[in-house]
């Protein structure tokens, strides 16, 4: 089974839509029994909250329920327990390495690395624009797809 973790700053807006959003792709694919998927927060600000209400839109037209995901924080343990730890930002990676200290086995990642326009996805809490993280979450997950499928 392969582990994935998705990581943004407040586990609201960007990590819970690529973590239902890649749920939902590899179930369509007939993969779902061979992933495990989740998505967590670099801060405490969130915890406990529900899906920003931009994600939900987004997720809810496309008939994917969020509505009993909560924002958690990742732990230091986190990294034991995951395969890949895909971050959408700079932001979120020094904040990942001052949980975990350092990362030995090479599992965390930025999302948008798997692609050929490698950049940072800009967060929506702050843009307004949940279609534009919308469209580079999908192209991320696509090329992280198409990677972990080459493996």
């Amino acid at each position: 089974m392969i582990k994935v973790l998705f990581v943004c700053h407040g586990n609201i807006c960007r990590s819970p839509m690529a973590e239902f959003l890649f749920k939902d792709i590899v179930k369509k694919k007939g993969l779902e029994k061979e992933f495990y998927i989740d998505s967590k927060a670099t801060s405490r600000e969130e915890i406990g909250n529900g899906v920003h209400y931009g994600t939900k839109k987004i997720l809810n037209s496309l008939g994917i329920d969020c509505s009993n995901k909560r924002a958690s924080q990742m732990r230091k343990e986190d990294y034991d327990l995951f395969d890949y730890i895909i971050l959408m930002d700079h932001n979120n990676l020094y904040n990942v390495k001052r949980i975990i200290s350092s990362d030995p086995k090479g599992k965390v990642h930025l999302l948008l690395d798997y692609t050929d326009m490698p950049r940072d996805i800009s967060d929506p809490w702050y843009t307004g624009n949940f279609d534009k993280t919308y469209d580079d979450i999908i192209y991320g997950l696509n090329g992280f797809l198409r990677y972990l499928l080459k493996d």
